[in-house]
């Protein structure tokens, strides 16, 4: 599958997706809307890779959506006074939510990997992965307030699993710069590296450091962990135990240890094609 919006590329278990519109500080247009959702879910519906990695190029790694989109209002052929038109603008911000939500949803883990600028819909993309990682220079606004809008596409529900609500709040109130020294200290990424070639050298170890586990585990955490994130704690341990008695695998388990003891790679499964037989 050939995309406008992004690269793709499949190596040793790993997808690695890259914004490739430099010229427009890969800023989000219509085709990445309904490319990324697609690329993502065929990757994990095929079993394709164990983890994805997203980047980009040149010095931005996302000026957000892609103002062209709005040119003619949010919602096509549907003016304001139309009487149907909230219903139209309700299913337009559902099927971009939709993009970022296929991040969240596929069943192996996704790293992002950001330089310099990460503007609005930027925001809203990385907090929908697993794992953030950024270069020195990097830094993350809430630009949405500068538009005169508030931000819909999914930074508010996934930041405040991020970062403090009041920091939370003052970046959506004010449109102001969060650098990755701060980003670091809030925890919203993980490492923050000298420059953009080191980056993508140190996410790409820890890409191979997950491929090369059990995915039956690595699903299990992901699944566990975005649980125990949005239930409360009893309900979070129902959860992991009914998960672990429908899904251990014990054949999985005694692979991983013969492997670990012969310091050897460990031969596990791929996890199943979703909606495939066999």
């Amino acid at each position: 599958m050939t995309n406008k919006s992004f690269d793709l590329t499949i190596e040793n278990k790993i997808a690695h997706i890259v914004l490739n519109r430099p010229d427009k500080r890969n800023a989000l247009a219509a085709d990445f809307w309904e490319e990324l959702p697609k690329a993502v879910r065929d990757i994990d519906d095929n079993a394709k890779a164990r983890v994805i990695v997203i980047s980009s190029t040149g010095p931005i790694f996302c000026a957000g959506i892609d103002i062209s989109m709005l040119a003619g209002g949010v919602v096509d052929g549907h003016d304001k006074n139309h009487p149907t038109y909230g219903a139209a603008f309700l299913d337009k911000v559902k099927y971009l939510q939709d993009t970022f939500s296929s991040l969240e949803q596929c069943r192996i883990p996704v790293l992002a990997a950001i330089q310099g600028g990460c503007y609005g819909a930027g925001v809203d993309m990385v907090t929908a992965a697993d794992m953030r990682y950024c270069t020195v220079d990097a830094f993350f606004t809430i630009t949405e307030i500068d538009v005169g809008m508030t931000a819909d596409v999914g930074t508010f529900p996934r930041i405040l699993n991020h970062l403090p609500e009041g920091i939370a709040r003052e970046l959506a109130y004010t449109g102001r710069k969060m650098d990755a020294a701060e980003a670091k200290g809030h925890g919203l990424v993980n490492t923050v590296y000298k420059d953009q070639d080191g980056m993508l050298v140190g996410v790409m170890d820890i890409a191979k450091m997950i491929a090369s586990k059990s995915p039956l585990a690595v699903m299990g955490c992901k699944k566990s962990i975005t649980y125990g994130r949005d239930h409360n704690t009893e309900d979070a341990l129902d959860q992991i135990a009914i998960w672990n008695a429908s899904f251990l695998n014990p054949a999985e388990m005694m692979e991983a240890m013969q492997a670990r003891a012969q310091k050897r790679p460990g031969d596990f499964k791929d996890l199943p094609k979703i909606g495939k037989k066999g």
